[in-house]
């Protein structure tokens, strides 16, 4: 059963269109991500499925609500995280939490033992009454999320929530994803890391506006069998320069001291490209590769996308 449909969906501001004819379907209790570089429209998507925004065109339906028509209805029934820290510096973690769950109809009979159960699972217990300003980044992500659940959500949608932390925040982070999920939350999560894609259960990829790509991480690679290539090269960067020419390459990339090339189809062989190294006196060995999601991100958008474990701006 899916709980988001989405037809045509379409935002344009004056001339520009963020968001241009997307169809979603997003399934009960997964981590459904969306990737993209920044102003891909993932935002702007996300905004409109929220009902914080209304749409120039299309249908919405959430949680069997009509959106942006039914969007106080649904408010309750979702959270919503985004990639600022939004809540209040000026507060400890314990009272950020006892605000949200007054506002977010959480009964004031129930909302200590939430509260408790809350800043144990997020491993802010020994913090509760610190001021929320004063916490790591990482301890603002985790409050930031306990907030956004307090009221046990049935979809939760994050839009590029761990662009602000280290790689093991975003790691330990996403364990927390998961936990929610086997619980039965669906969640919507936005992102621009390749390692974070590949753990979703299903992914689109958005590019100007636009979906590009859609299905499991396997499938998305799948699709390329035969078109990823190994190249171990003595000069790799002349190889990725005479490699780089060649009609039917997509990219040339350098991992350490390998090449790896991604080509527009089947067309392009070993052979040839054996013949394009040796002429430009390069000598090279090279073997089929193993798509990865950055191989699919550039086949379906025609750039790199960010490193597979950048860390944080």
């Amino acid at each position: 059963m899916n709980v988001i449909r989405a037809r045509g969906l379409t935002k344009r501001f004056g001339a520009l269109t963020a968001v241009d004819q997307v169809d979603l379907d997003v399934p009960r209790a997964t981590v459904y991500g969306f990737l993209g570089p920044n102003g891909s429209g993932k935002s702007t998507t996300i905004r409109m499925l929220c009902g914080l925004l209304t749409p120039s065109a299309g249908a919405i339906e959430v949680l069997g609500l009509e959106i942006p028509g039914q969007a106080e209805a649904l408010r309750l029934r979702i959270g919503y995280m985004t990639q600022k820290f939004s809540l209040f510096d000026d507060l400890s973690v314990r009272e950020n939490l006892e605000f949200l769950a007054a506002v977010l109809g959480v009964p004031r009979s129930a909302a200590p033992q939430r509260i408790r159960e809350l800043l144990l699972q997020f491993n802010l217990a020994d913090r509760e009454r610190q001021m929320a300003g004063t916490l790591s980044g990482g301890q603002k992500q985790r409050l930031a999320l306990a907030g956004a659940v307090i009221h046990r959500p049935e979809l939760l949608f994050l839009d590029e929530p761990t662009s602000a932390v280290d790689p093991e925040s975003r790691r330990d982070f996403w364990e927390k994803l998961f936990d929610l999920a086997d619980v039965g939350t669906t969640l919507l999560v936005s992102t621009h890391y390749m390692d974070e894609a590949e753990r979703c259960h299903r992914l689109a990829i958005l590019d100007q506006g636009r979906l590009v790509a859609d299905g499991t991480p396997a499938e998305l690679t799948g699709a390329l069998a035969g078109r990823s290539l190994i190249v171990h090269a003595a000069a790799p960067r002349r190889a990725q320069q005479a490699l780089s020419a060649v009609p039917g390459v997509l990219s040339v990339a350098q991992i350490g001291n390998v090449l790896r090339v991604l080509t527009a189809g089947a067309g392009t062989s070993i052979g040839q490209l054996h013949d394009i190294l040796r002429a430009a006196g390069v000598e090279a060995r090279i073997e089929a590769g193993t798509p990865n999601l950055e191989d699919v991100f550039v086949s379906a958008t025609g750039r790199r996308a960010q490193p597979r474990e950048a860390a944080a701006a």
